[in-house]
């Protein structure tokens, strides 16, 4: 009997149950597309901020101040005469949190003198390096995603595979001004221990005091000044979790904290247990946070979710007042058939009990369509913000579930 009024109510009062489903589906929709973007969105806003360089410099103890290292910014290092090994890049990847170190490059400054006089810096990096890696992985790694913002103004990104050797270059766009420099052109550079014929494979525009130097491969840099395997910095792009008390905590003093904290911050992200990481692969390393773009992640990471919360919560707000709306007129419009089965002897409750199963039928339509609209909203959502798809955590089902049934709970009493 109970089934069959409930049946009954569905037929006669259709349209109403059908804005009611509407309603849910709008409600458990946004829902969906809001928690799926919040709870992907570290990844994609750690992916967008890459492109804008490297959030770690690693540099030789001596040439950074230990007891601050967690708290100074990353910079090359200077012409110390202390130097990082080549042999040791691949190291870096075999710390703990290995697949967060999305790329990485090495930097030596060589100083040199063009044929005209003109004393330049030509800075010696990998481009699109390929390396083996002692854990058996294979990574192309370099200057070529690292400084993805560099424009080309003529020519094209140096390739470090293709058949034309390792005598080629990058000039900087204000210096190749300077000098009348042109892509193609083969210019001489003299060093402390040697002068190399370097053609210029491309004319680059950096915005900065990159535009006055000379970009190499790592090799020719080294061989201006009798260098061989030695490095001056590294610059490491790793995916990074916001720093919260313990990690600031840790930043400073890592002896500091207790064997259990000390665990939880080892095996979590955060950037300076990767630095501490990469300091325990390179001991002759100090590895130290680039806090504009570290501090940022944070910024922007916890803005975004916020802002997807508080669009969550007036969605489902919203759903809620249309749901009260929509269920006190179905009621109004079945006074009498509810005021009948009072004198038939039902009880409150058990007309309570009738209208919320009326409700809860008709919403678990409404979740269900409004969960695979959800989806859908999520996927355009990241393809237009971040040019990727958004990734749905099967938790997401459970909590709309219970999300939707708060709504409705609160909308029908």
């Amino acid at each position: 009997m109970f089934f069959r009024m409930i049946r009954g109510t569905l037929t006669r009062q259709w349209k109403k149950m059908l804005m009611i489903a509407l309603t849910i589906a709008l409600g458990a929709s946004l829902c969906t597309a809001m928690l799926s973007v919040v709870l992907d969105v570290k990844d994609k806003v750690n992916q967008e901020l890459k492109t804008y360089g490297a959030n770690i410099t690693v540099v030789p103890k001596q040439t950074s101040v230990i007891n601050d290292i967690y708290e100074i910014e990353g910079d090359e290092a200077g012409q110390t005469g202390t130097y990082l090994r080549e042999d040791e890049l691949g190291n870096i990847k075999t710390i703990f949190w290995a697949f967060n170190i999305v790329d990485y490059a090495p930097f030596i400054n060589a100083a040199a003198t063009l044929d005209s006089g003109e004393e330049v810096t030509v800075t010696g990096s990998w481009f699109n390096h390929h390396m083996e890696l002692p854990t058996g992985e294979e990574l192309d790694a370099g200057i070529n995603s690292l400084r993805s913002w560099w424009e080309i103004i003529s020519g094209s990104w140096l390739d470090e595979q293709s058949d034309e050797g390792m005598d080629v270059c990058m000039v900087g766009e204000a210096l190749a001004e300077k000098e009348g420099i042109r892509t193609g052109d083969v210019i001489h550079v003299q060093g402390s221990a040697a002068g190399l014929d370097l053609k210029v494979i491309g004319i680059f525009s950096a915005g900065g005091t990159e535009d006055d130097r000379i970009f190499a491969p790592l090799d020719t840099a080294q061989a201006l000044d009798d260098l061989d395997g030695c490095i001056d910095s590294i610059e490491v792009s790793a995916l990074t979790t916001p720093d919260n008390e313990l990690a600031v905590k840790a930043a400073k003093n890592p002896g500091s904290l207790t064997i259990a904290q000390y665990e939880t911050w080892y095996c979590t992200a955060y950037v300076s247990s990767i630095c501490f990481q990469i300091q325990e692969a390179i001991p002759t390393a100090s590895a130290t946070a680039v806090r504009q773009i570290a501090d940022s992640e944070g910024k922007i990471l916890e803005k975004t979710q916020l802002l997807m919360t508080l669009i969550t919560l007036m969605s489902l707000l919203g759903a809620t007042l249309g749901i009260s709306n929509l269920v006190t007129s179905a009621v109004m419009e079945r006074s009498a058939e509810l005021a009948l089965l009072k004198v038939m002897g039902a009880t409150s409750l058990q007309i309570n009990l009738l209208v919320l199963s009326e409700v809860l039928a008709t919403a678990l339509a409404g979740a269900a369509a409004g969960y695979f609209m959800g989806f859908g909203f999520a996927q355009i959502i990241g393809q237009t913000v971040f040019g990727s798809a958004i990734s749905i955590k099967p938790m997401i089902i459970p909590i709309v579930a219970v999300l939707v049934t708060v709504v409705v709970l609160a909308g029908s009493v």
